[in-house]
This record gives C-alpha cells, sequence and structure tokens, in this order.
C-alpha cells in the first residue's frame, strides 16, 4: 500500500461504529491496518454509539448526552476515522446542528466536525493513498451509501483503490447511487417501502451477475445482504475495507454465525 513519504505520521481516533463492533469486528481491524498503511497511529479510545438513531428520530436531549462522550472521548486526536459514511457525516454534518445552542459546545463540536473523516475518502483525500496491496480474485459490484455520497461526497475514493486491487473486476451497479430503504430508523418506520425499495437494490445487484457487493456502510450492507439471501442470490456481501485490506477471506456478511 503507498501513502507519499512527505505526509508526516498523525494520530487517528478510529470511530469502530455500533455496528461493526457487534455484527462485523473484522472490519475494524482491516480499518486497523489501512490507516497503518497509510502511516497513522491509531487509537481507539473508548466509546459508545455517535448518537445517530437518537437523532434521527427527533430525541436531541438523548443525541446530545451521547455526543457529549464522543467529543470528549476524541478530543485529542488529529482526526476522526469512522468505517462508516453515516457515522462520519453525523459527525461532521450534524454535531455542530446539534449544539447550535450552546456556544461552548458547538465550538467543540465545530473542531471535531473538521477532524472527522470516512475511512475510504480519508485515505485518499488527506493521506494521498492511490493503491493498495491486496488480491481478490472476482468480479464485484458497489453500492454507493446515502450519507457517505451525499453528506460527504464519497463516491470515486473506493473506486480508485478498488482499481489496484490484483484480480478484482468491478461492474457498475445500475441505480449504484439509489438508496437501498435502510436509511437507519426508516426502515423501522416504513418497513413496507423500505422493503420495495431493498429488494429493487437487490436485483439490480443480481442484474451485475457479480459474486460480491461492496459498500462501505454496515447499515447498507446488512440490511441488502438478508434481501439477497432471502432471494436466494448467491452473492457475497462485504464491506470495502475488508477487500482493500486483504482481509476478505473470512466469511461474507450475512454468514451463519457471522455478521
Amino acid at each position: 500500500m503507498d501513502a507519499p513519504a512527505s505526509r508526516p505520521t498523525c494520530r487517528v481516533g478510529l470511530f469502530v461504529t455500533c455496528l461493526v463492533d457487534f455484527f462485523r469486528p473484522t472490519v475494524g481491524f482491516a480499518a486497523v491496518k489501512l490507516l497503518e498503511a497509510a502511516g497513522c497511529t491509531v487509537i481507539v479510545p473508548p466509546q459508545t454509539c455517535c448518537g445517530q438513531p437518537a437523532y434521527n428520530s427527533g430525541d436531541r436531549a438523548a443525541a446530545r448526552r451521547v455526543a457529549r462522550g464522543v467529543l470528549d472521548a476524541f478530543a485529542d486526536v488529529d482526526y476522526v476515522v469512522a468505517p462508516s459514511g453515516s457515522c462520519a457525516g453525523m459527525l461532521r454534518e450534524h454535531y455542530p446542528e446539534l449544539f447550535a445552542d450552546e456556544p461552548e459546545v458547538a465550538l467543540a463540536a465545530q473542531r471535531l466536525a473538521k477532524r472527522s473523516w470516512e475511512l475510504v475518502s480519508f485515505l485518499v483525500d488527506v493521506r494521498g493513498m492511490t493503491r493498495v496491496d491486496a488480491r481478490f480474485a472476482g468480479t464485484v459490484t458497489y453500492h454507493d451509501s446515502c450519507s457517505g455520497l451525499r453528506e460527504l461526497g464519497v463516491k470515486e475514493q473506493p473506486r480508485t483503490l478498488l482499481a489496484g486491487v490484483q484480480g478484482l473486476s468491478l461492474a457498475e451497479l445500475p441505480g449504484a447511487e439509489i438508496c437501498c430503504g435502510f436509511g437507519g430508523t426508516f426502515c423501522v418506520k416504513y418497513p413496507a417501502i423500505s422493503d420495495r425499495m431493498v429488494t429493487d437494490k437487490a436485483e439490480d445487484v443480481r442484474a451485475t451477475g457479480a459474486g460480491t457487493l461492496l459498500a462501505g456502510d454496515m447499515g447498507c450492507l446488512l440490511n441488502i445482504a438478508g434481501k439477497l439471501s432471502r432471494l436466494g442470490a448467491p452473492v457475497a456481501v462485504r464491506h470495502v475495507a475488508e477487500v482493500l485490506a486483504d482481509m476478505a477471506d473470512g466469511p461474507p456478511i450475512g454468514a451463519p454465525g457471522r455478521g
């Protein structure tokens, strides 16, 4: 893996995310491997949720309580990096607004927001990584998660690094930018609409003929993996970090006994 030698080392606080912690810890280990390859010292402070579920449900008081813990936990690192566009988007786009009526806390939230990045975007846009030393035999397709795409501009960065993975062929997904129907609490509030959306997404995935689906958000991946499984589609599902870190030899997401 290459990052320009001119880049000085930096201290990165890894925001692991709830879904990675509970369902797919290998994504966290893959993130550490990639960040260290990019010349970063990785810190994993004690942490909880980013507060996104409460925030999306309108419980601002609970979201603030959780967010204060995040502000404290990541106060002393150069960057905060998450293997999730939605969590990184919460830190970067919504924390400042969440504390808009508390000037001192708002200032801390703004400082954190400026230092917060989605993993692959950080590797490419901040650390200048252009290729990875990884191998993956097969054709993959890629789903662009809503938060990463629309809030953080994550689109070309994963494709840039995937282009250097030996043996990997990318088949672009029709409607790659269309929501999969997960949407955090959206899938709970509007299950029928969510199911229709993820069914369409799964059919688009099957239409590519790819054997593996990749994305950068665990919520999307778990949602689509579940629908692909119920449809009997032989498509493996993995987080893009696992492939980029050359750690994609374990069970795919949704496999029995594993997230």
